[in-house]
Order: structure tokens, then sequence, then C-alpha cells
């Protein structure tokens, strides 16, 4: 199992910082250090800076948006991202939630399923530099009836195959992560509680004819380090209340959707409706401590370097590390201290 670190949404104010650790993530040997988006700074941007910076460890989208993006814009900036990195890049791909892509993107929400495996397939064969032409439910290259060309990409990645990851959370997706992507990009992922969402990957892998060798399963997990395991779980709170609550309607949030199948179904609603009305703090204090539990690293070191067998027994192949609290220097020192708490458990990883 390896490690990798997620810096999240650039732009909270600690971007130097955010620097700073991913250039110790590279000296430490982790894999790859990962960016997100939502409706606020792009990923790419990020990555290219990062990757300036860097020597060794990969890059990553989590996730560039489907919805912000042509699919051949997407291979455009991942066949550039890959060459300015010298083969360092990986494509998170992510259909985000209703809210953003109709309201901040103006694309509609609907069937997301078939939607992202059009898009899957036109960005694989651009990358394959192969001449773009397709003709799907939701994209047809050239349009028809026009001076549109079948084009190829003239950028030559640095690889033949850039990995592409799915992030997904329902039964469906997870099963489609499966069948068309290299790996999974996961959120509030228990390691001795996932063998639904398991299950649904390797039918996906099935389905085409494939095993789980070689596919990279990546969950994002929140990291804490400290005596007490209730003060450790605050930091996270925010986070979890904001994904709970916050991300997508009432109706339709998909992880919300998430905590309920994992046996949270009252604290949800809590959660939700308090985020809802506006009470983030009230949110935050309502996410069960053992949901956090479940679901990140926090506490003592030696509690958390036995919770690394616990992902590593689940199959996670690269643990991805976002850490939640401290100033830039005891954020740090608990970057440093993952790669040794992986060695005292066993388990092979960043050096």
């Amino acid at each position: 199992m390896e490690l990798g670190l997620n810096l999240g949404y650039w732009g909270a104010g600690n971007d130097a910082d955010n620097l700073a650790l991913a250039r110790e993530a590279d000296r430490l040997g982790y894999a790859v250090v990962w960016a997100a988006e939502a409706y606020g700074s792009d990923a790419a941007t990020v990555l290219a800076w990062v990757a300036a910076q860097t020597e060794r460890i990969d890059v990553g989208s989590a996730i560039f948006q489907i919805p912000g993006r042509t699919p051949a814009n997407t291979a455009m900036t991942a066949a550039t991202l890959d060459t300015l990195s010298a083969g360092r890049f990986r494509l998170g791909l992510g259909v985000s939630g209703p809210q953003v892509s109709e309201g901040w993107h103006g694309v509609r929400f609907d069937k997301p399923l078939a939607r992202t495996r059009e898009y899957v397939a036109i960005v694989r064969k651009a990358l394959a530099r192969e001449r773009l032409t397709f003709d799907g439910e939701f994209f047809t290259l050239p349009l028809p009836d026009g001076p549109g060309k079948a084009l190829t990409l003239t950028v030559h990645p640095v690889r033949e195959h850039i990995p592409l990851y799915l992030a997904a959370v329902g039964p469906k997706n997870l099963e489609l992560a499966g069948e068309i992507a290299d790996g999974w990009l996961a959120i509030f992922f228990d390691p001795t509680g996932s063998d639904d969402s398991l299950a649904c990957i390797r039918a996906g892998r099935e389905k085409a004819g494939l095993t789980m060798a070689g596919f990279d399963i990546v969950p994002t997990v929140p990291v804490v380090m400290g005596d007490s395991v209730e003060a450790c779980a605050d930091p996270v709170r925010a986070y979890s209340a904001l994904y709970i609550g916050g991300m997508g309607s009432r109706d339709k949030n998909f992880y919300n959707a998430l905590a309920v199948r994992m046996g949270y179904s009252e604290a949800a609603q809590q959660v939700q409706d308090l985020y809802l009305s506006r009470d983030y703090a009230g949110a935050a204090a309502a996410v069960p401590l053992e949901f956090i539990e479940r679901t990140s690293l926090i506490g003592p070191p030696d509690v958390i370097a036995e919770r690394l067998r616990d992902y590593a027994a689940a199959g996670v192949t690269t643990l991805s590390v976002a850490i939640y609290s401290g100033n830039l220097e005891e954020r740090l020192e608990t970057l440093r201290a993952l790669p040794a708490l992986l060695a005292q458990a066993g388990l092979a990883g960043a050096e």
C-alpha cells in the first residue's frame, strides 16, 4: 500500500503551506499528490504549479468535473499535464452533483452514468491520438451537417496510457468505475465495512473481463494525530458535515445517501437539516464520532498504525491522506510520521 496526499481545494489561504506539503511528500517518496475543484480554483492549474516544483511524485486530479469541460478539452489538459510533468499525471474524473452541474456549469444532470461512459470513451480515444469521431447520446463528433472535421490530438503524451480514475459513491457508479477506469477515488471509505462497495467494483471488472490486478483503490482519508480520539475528531467534523449536509440538494446528496447506507440514517438527516438551515456548527457537532472513527485516521500513532493494516487488508492500494489539523510544522510532522507508521504496520509503501 502506497501513500498519497490530497491537498483538497486551493485558495483557502494556505496555498504556500500546501505547496510545502507537496514538496515534502515528494521528498518522502509519497506516490501521488491530488488537487480538487468545485466552483473555485481549478485543479489543472494547481497541478501544473505543483508539478513544476516537485521531481518524482505523481500529480492527480481528484477530480476534474465532467460537466465543466468537453471530453476533448479534458484530453488536451491531460496530455499537456503529462508532458509538462514528464509522465507523472493521473486523470481523476467525476460527475460532480446536480447543484454544481446545473447551477455553475449550466449542464443538465441527467443520466450521469451514460454520460460518464461516453465521456471516458472519447477521452481515451483522443489520448490514443485516434481521429476523433463519436456518435453517442450526449456527444456527437464532428457535429453533423456542418464544417466540423474529425481531428487528431497534436500533443504526444509521455505515456501511451494515462491512468484514469473515477470518483464514485453509489453502487452503479462503483460498478462503472470497475468496468471502465484504472482506479477508484473513494470518500468516507470504511475499511472494515467496504465489502459491498468493493463487490460493485469487482462486478464491473468482471463485466469487462478483468480482474482486480492493477486496479488502484484510492480513498481520501482525513488524518489527525493526538492522544484523544475525541479531540482529534473535531477538526474533521466540518469536512464531514459539508459533504453529508451540504454537497447537494435535500433530495439528491450522494454523500448523505452513503452515510444512510452505512447505518447513520437518523444522524445523516439531522446533519443535513442543520446544515441546510445554515447552522454549520450544529451540523458539525451532529456528525457521529463513530462515523469519523470509521472513515478517518485519528488518535495516537499506535492506533493509526493498526488502522493502516485495516486499509491494506480491505484492498486499498494508495492511501491518500488529507491532513486536517495544526500549523504547517505540525502538518509536516504528521506527513513525515505516516511512512514510519506504515513500516511499523508491516506494510510496503512510501520510504
